[in-house]
């Protein structure tokens, strides 16, 4: 006599596989989109504060009360370079005493940075 066993899994044990990795996906997706949010909105923040502390120290060096953006960026200004973490749109000029708000992150935030 011969018997054979078929080995394998069954479909409802790869069911229930799918099921817990579609449950651990739920649980996961939201806590990263979190970081991620976090993050992009530090970067953001990083970049107005050097933008900030670029138009203070040149209004200071020049004496005046209002700059442009051309005047801080650019490979021999304060700031070599802007790099956009998620599409946003910096002031072109800054004025002394002004907040610089920072419009557009991620197509829907706006952060505000105060001198």
């Amino acid at each position: 006599m011969t018997t054979s066993t078929a080995k394998g899994f069954t479909l409802v044990e790869i069911m229930i596989v799918v099921v817990i990795i579609g449950m651990l996906a739920a649980i996961a997706i939201p806590g990263f989109q979190k970081v991620r949010t976090a993050s992009q909105d530090k970067a953001v923040l990083n970049n107005a504060r050097q933008l900030a502390s670029a138009a203070a120290q040149y209004m200071l060096e020049n004496g005046v009360t209002f700059v442009s953006q051309g005047d801080l960026v650019g490979s021999s200004n304060y700031i070599k370079i802007i790099n956009l973490v998620s599409g946003e749109t910096y002031p072109v000029s800054f004025t002394e005493g002004v907040a610089l708000t920072v419009s557009g992150v991620a197509g829907a935030r706006t952060i505000t940075y105060g001198l």
